[in-house]
């Protein structure tokens, strides 16, 4: 059964959400609310626990020539605010978005000659819809597979291709389950793969990240690491999570994902915070981390602030530069959605992400601009037209 549509007239964007179960019925409900004469590619983001194989045969028997991309999710957004076990989906219509994507099939093959290739291929087919120029009007999306351990290999070579293209994304998930997330391209659902979308519009929009994290005086220094497996063995020389309860005052077999979303890490680059969020204890009594980790990088202790007067500030400033926002495409780590599950306030969270129209998933990890980054809320703004129908 859907619970809703949003539809802009005349604006170039409609969203949809279901919570319908059999596959073939929710792939039913999401054309009935999106499909129309000007759509022309599909967004969206849905539960693991669907029936992926059955899910795309579904969408493409609905959707028919209709380019459409996703992933699975750790918790979708919704027009009504955070969902679970349900499919969220923006359709873009042509006349106010030129829209191109790809898969990347091989993560752990990608290199700068193969994003160089991919970003022009994706610039071409931009322009063959001729709505505005490639510089300035557009921004690129990335969905990850989010248990890859290759985004920052790909993050890297993507940033250096797409120049002063802005880009932002999020990586896949599987509703907390942690054992295997896709991307969707071309009828299927994919794992150890990603896709990349260059969106072009004459419409005003802004790339952003946030979090609502402050740096404290406490530091670990990783003394030890196996950075192909994201592990930490290591702090100041001792076990790392036998350290890292020591920092926090808990006690080691406490330690779960509510700890680590309520007691984050960041590295500092320049003078900004970027969190790196630990994803598990292992019985050596490593950590095992969501973003790349190195031997020598000191990680700062955190301590959150209010997760609502960070968004509130966020969208205070964003309305200010683009006016009343057309939609919000949003990536928001699931590690913030157990802050507010654990802490409360989830009504006025949703208020804000209603008003906002915000549309996305919960992740697990974030891009921004070539960054590999945890316990953010990042996307991208767009603006209403302001001239009318072109």
């Amino acid at each position: 059964m859907s619970l809703g549509q949003l539809s802009f007239d005349n604006e170039g964007i409609t969203a949809a959400f279901s919570y319908a179960q059999p596959t073939q019925e929710v792939a039913e409900d999401l054309a009935r609310q999106l499909l129309n004469p000007s759509l022309g590619f599909v967004l969206f983001f849905c539960s693991a626990e669907y029936d992926l194989a059955a899910l795309s045969t579904a969408l493409e028997q609905c959707f028919g020539d209709v380019p459409l991309v996703g992933c699975t999710t750790a918790g979708e957004i919704t027009l009504q605010g955070y969902g679970r076990g349900c499919i969220s989906a923006i359709g873009f219509d042509h006349r106010h978005f030129s829209v191109a994507s790809v898969l990347i099939d091989e993560m752990e093959r990608f290199s700068l000659y193969d994003a160089q290739e991919l970003v022009e291929n994706l610039v071409s087919d931009c322009r063959s819809n001729a709505l505005a120029p490639i510089k300035d009007h557009s921004f690129a999306l990335t969905l990850l597979d989010g248990l890859s351990s290759r985004e920052e290999v790909v993050l890297a070579a993507l940033s250096a291709a797409l120049g002063n293209i802005p880009h932002f994304g999020g990586s896949a998930g599987d509703d907390n389950h942690l054992t295997h997330t896709h991307v969707y391209y071309d009828g299927k659902f994919h794992n150890g793969s990603a896709v990349v979308v260059l969106i072009n519009t004459h419409l005003d929009f802004e790339v952003f990240t946030t979090h609502h994290l402050q740096p404290s005086t406490e530091k670990l220094v990783v003394t030890k690491v196996d950075s192909g497996s994201r592990r930490v063995l290591e702090f100041n020389a001792e076990p790392a999570a036998k350290e890292y309860a020591r920092l926090i005052g808990r006690h080691l077999d406490e330690l779960d994902m509510h700890l680590f979303a309520s007691h984050p890490l960041a590295v500092k680059i320049s003078e900004r915070y970027y969190p790196r969020a630990i994803q598990k204890t292992n019985a050596d009594h490593s950590l095992t981390f969501y973003c790349a980790v190195e031997n020598g990088i000191v990680l700062t202790a955190m301590n959150t602030t209010s997760l609502l007067d960070n968004v509130n500030q966020l969208f205070l400033g964003l309305n200010q530069r683009l006016g009343e926002l057309l939609i919000t495409i949003g990536c928001d780590c699931f590690l913030r959605r157990l802050e507010i599950d654990r802490k409360g306030g989830q009504e006025v969270i949703e208020a804000v992400l209603q008003k906002q129209h915000v549309i996305g998933f919960n992740t697990y990890g974030e891009q921004f601009n070539g960054m590999h980054i945890n316990q953010t809320f990042t996307g991208v703004a767009i603006g209403r037209p302001k001239y009318g129908m072109r």
